[in-house]
């Protein structure tokens, strides 16, 4: 986990989520250094619009609850493939950082 907070801090103060720089923050917390979960994590992120991930998976979190007034049933139908894409997009956000 330590190592997704790394690169989050990186790609947040601007600077290149690589190799080097994330151990460099993991060795900063004095934490445990494991070179292949780094490695993982960054060939992972190699593409990624890590700005993009962020805006989908906060957009999972943040879906507001349904409240107790029925809607109609083609509503229903019209919502549900957009929470499936929300869905699918914090799945794929915690693939690339779990």
């Amino acid at each position: 986990m330590e190592n997704i907070y790394a690169a989050l801090l990186l790609h947040k103060s601007g600077k290149e989520v690589n190799e080097e720089n994330v151990k460099k923050v993991v060795v900063a917390t004095g934490t445990e250094v494991d070179e292949s979960k780094i490695k993982s994590l960054v060939a992972s992120l190699k593409g990624v619009d890590i700005d993009k991930e962020l805006e989908n998976a906060s957009l999972a979190a943040a879906a507001p609850a349904q409240s107790g007034s029925a809607a109609p049933a083609e509503e229903k139908k019209e919502e549900a493939p957009k929470e499936e894409k929300k869905e699918a997009a914090a799945e794929g956000l915690s693939a690339l950082f779990g």
